[in-house]
């Protein structure tokens, strides 16, 4: 062991925004719905140049929070869309918190494999290795202009940016739109950051704007690469529908569910607005988008959280509600229109999956855990070459899966993520502990763990996708092959602590926050708060 590693909805065009102010031009009432190009039904002939790729990744979005995936309350016409035409994953997995997710879908890799499991906070001094591989620096090897537009979250020291992870421009915030607490540690107010340098201080109500200026410089860069006739990857990487919840001015008080809801309906406006550009610029043939989330609904915020639909669960847990997230695949003519797949994928499987498209290869330096789901998306089979999947809530390992058999081998909490940290088996949040109060919002919020359930659980996620009825007992030969498979991560990544698999993440010694310039903090602060 190592110690050591422990979304008005569907509009027409906007103008171009002040990229460094939050002016808002005005949203087309009328417009017609901006959507994928719905003309795929005939094959195409095969495109010999590598495909563009948009990778859409929305923040804290339920199972249950589009159309698509069941969506009553919110409306999301342009996800609806684009899953008639394209491929829907009901069994697409991600992990059950931030950074872990977006460790997994830039590297190909459990998170825990990269230590980097956790959630980061502003000025850490740990964040993504410069020895491993990004899916971006793999496509950029590959001749693809890259960029990132959103939040980033694997690091916000220097060597932790995305331009030094294979990106070559960025847009966004560096961490969750919550981090902007100045008085915690001398940490910075929410930067703004283009490249690799914190250009503007994202006020709340600035906020509000975010979404709009994401989808103006994610739109940009479409058109850009299109006129340069360069194929590009695109990492559309959300704000919403984190909390706090900032809808733009067009969309508050639009939808039937609350601020949630309206932001989930500019969400959907945004992946409308990147089909509208695809489609003007005539480049659909050749294009991949793929559309999904970083983890569940963070339940513990209530009337602000979303909704993980059949799921049990939300963010932060390892039932399916807290991993388990809505997918959609679109390529004209590629992905085959309105296929839904039942195969087990997760975001590990990205990467391999868009250099297997881009025409590369992986390397074989660093182990990674996803596999190449290209032919899965192509609808030329429905069986995946990865036997199993593992669901890892920090260092520990809790439930694996493999077919329809899901086996839980530690107690699980429902959520356990609070507004004050953790809650539930993993540690009790005192605030939801104590008084009539704490009651009333540990009943409503039904945190429930399996402190008292038997140790080993084994649900058919076919036939109780909830989670409610354990078979272990009848079922042995089932438990018996998933612990095998259990046995041999706990050999490999360890199934607590740090197994022999684990990399150690990025480090530097003397983290400083990302600071506007100008707004500097002095020498002595720098002293008082900083390594």
């Amino acid at each position: 062991m190592n110690t050591k590693l422990d979304k008005l909805l569907v509009a027409g065009g906007l103008s171009l925004a002040c990229i460094q102010g939050a002016c808002l031009t005005a949203l087309a009432a009328a417009a017609a719905p901006a959507s994928p190009d719905n003309d795929n039904a005939a094959p195409r002939a095969a495109q010999s140049a590598p495909p563009n790729i948009v990778l859409i990744f929305v923040d804290d979005m339920g199972y249950g929070d589009i159309g698509p995936f069941g969506s009553t309350k919110n409306r999301t016409p342009n996800l609806d869309r684009m899953a008639r035409e394209g491929m829907k994953l009901t069994s697409f997995y991600a992990a059950p918190l931030c950074t872990a997710s977006r460790t997994q879908i830039m590297t190909g890799c459990y998170a825990k494999r990269l230590s980097m499991p956790m959630v980061l906070g502003p000025v850490s001094n740990i964040g993504i290795s410069s020895k491993e591989h990004t899916v971006a620096d793999l496509l950029k090897k590959q001749g693809y202009a890259t960029m990132i537009v959103g939040k980033w979250h694997l690091g916000d020291q220097p060597p932790f940016l995305p331009t030094k992870h294979g990106f070559d421009s960025y847009f966004g915030l560096p961490y969750s739109n919550d981090m902007n607490k100045t008085d915690q540690k001398g940490h910075p107010p929410l930067p703004l950051v283009r490249n690799d340098k914190p250009i503007e201080v994202i006020t709340d109500a600035k906020q509000d704007f975010l979404e709009q200026r994401y989808t103006e410089a994610a739109t940009q860069f479409i058109r850009e690469q299109a006129a340069a006739k360069h194929p590009f990857f695109l990492y559309l990487a959300h704000t919403a529908v984190h909390v706090p919840l900032h809808p733009g001015p067009n969309f508050k008080g639009k939808s039937a569910n609350g601020p949630y809801g309206d932001w989930i309906e500019e969400m959907d406006w945004s992946t409308g607005q990147v089909f509208a550009a695809l489609r003007e610029l005539g480049i659909t043939d050749n294009t991949l988008v793929f559309f999904t989330a970083d983890n569940g609904p963070w339940l513990a915020r209530y009337k602000d959280a979303g909704s993980a639909g059949p799921l049990r669960g939300g963010k932060g847990s390892t039932f399916e509600g807290g991993m388990r997230e809505s997918a959609i695949a679109w390529w004209p003519g590629k992905v085959p229109a309105g296929a839904t797949v039942d195969t087990v994928a997760g975001t590990i499987d990205l990467l391999p999956t868009f250099v297997k498209f881009a025409g590369g290869t992986v390397p074989t330096d660093n182990k990674i855990d996803g596999v190449d789901i290209s032919e899965i998306l192509l609808g030329k089979t429905t069986e995946s070459t990865r036997k199993a999947h593992y669901y890892f809530s920090k260092q520990t390992l809790e439930a694996v899966r493999s077919g329809p058999w899901k086996l839980a081998i530690t107690p699980q909490d429902e959520h356990v993520v609070g507004s004050r940290g953790l809650i539930g088996a993993a540690g009790n949040d005192a605030s939801a502990a104590k008084g009539k109060r704490g009651k009333a919002r540990a009943a409503k919020s039904h945190d429930t763990n399996t402190n008292t359930e038997p140790a080993l659980r084994l649900y058919n996620l076919d036939t109780d996708i909830g989670e409610r009825t354990n078979v272990a007992a009848q079922h042995p030969d089932i438990v018996a092959q998933l612990q095998a498979l259990v046995a041999e991560m706990n050999k490999d990544l360890g199934a607590e602590g740090a197994g022999p698999g684990v990399r150690p993440p990025g480090q530097v010694k003397h983290p400083v926050g990302l600071w506007v310039k100008g707004q500097e903090p002095s020498k002595e602060v720098i002293k008082e708060h900083y390594d």
